[in-house]
């Protein structure tokens, strides 16, 4: 069986991530600079060999400039510390009613077990002949089992963050295409 490459296509995948503040409203917040690398049987994603995703913790913006300086500075995410989170997949289920995908989640050197619902958008086939695939993707997290919380009472007051963290992606793969190896005559 060949092995399939794909990655994220930059311009149309986004991560945004869900939480509330002051407990009074919901607050969204994106990284904008992010990487998905994912190696299958085929063209079958529930055959797998590997997906790693990073996301640079500095492209975090919330478009609140204050909020966003507290949460990579090293009172939260401590973005020069520990630059990136990483998701490394493990397993993925297929099943008749929601595929589940299993990893591991890396933050703060800090790697939990974690299970994220996934949905097959579709396959499609451009013009130029790249193939692309689309999938949309559902978690939740526990912030404080990464260790983001608030250091000092004076952090507590300006933070004031739900604990519970949600987060959407919504990722279009592009498939690579091994280039034929040139013959010299």
């Amino acid at each position: 069986m060949a092995t399939t490459k794909w990655i994220a296509d930059p311009d149309r995948s986004e991560v945004l991530f869900n939480t509330t503040h002051l407990l009074l409203q919901n607050i969204t917040g994106y990284f904008r600079k992010i990487k998905l690398e994912v190696a299958t049987e085929e063209d079958d994603f529930t055959k797998f060999y590997g997906i790693v995703f990073t996301a640079k913790i500095d492209s975090l913006d919330t478009s609140d400039k204050e909020r966003d300086a507290y949460l990579k500075s090293a009172g939260f995410f401590d973005s020069s510390k520990y630059p990136v989170l990483k998701f490394v997949g493990k397993k993925y289920l297929n099943s008749f009613d929601e595929d589940k995908l299993i990893g591991n989640l890396t933050i703060k050197n800090i790697t939990r077990p974690i299970e994220l619902l996934v949905e097959f958008s579709g396959k499609t086939i451009e013009p130029d002949g790249l193939t692309k695939v689309g999938f949309s993707v559902h978690g939740e997290i526990n912030r404080k089992d990464f260790d983001l919380t608030a250091t000092t009472m004076a952090d507590l007051g300006s933070l004031l963050i739900g604990e519970e963290v949600s987060f959407n992606a919504e990722i279009q793969l592009m498939k690579l295409v091994e280039e034929p190896v040139l013959k010299s005559t």
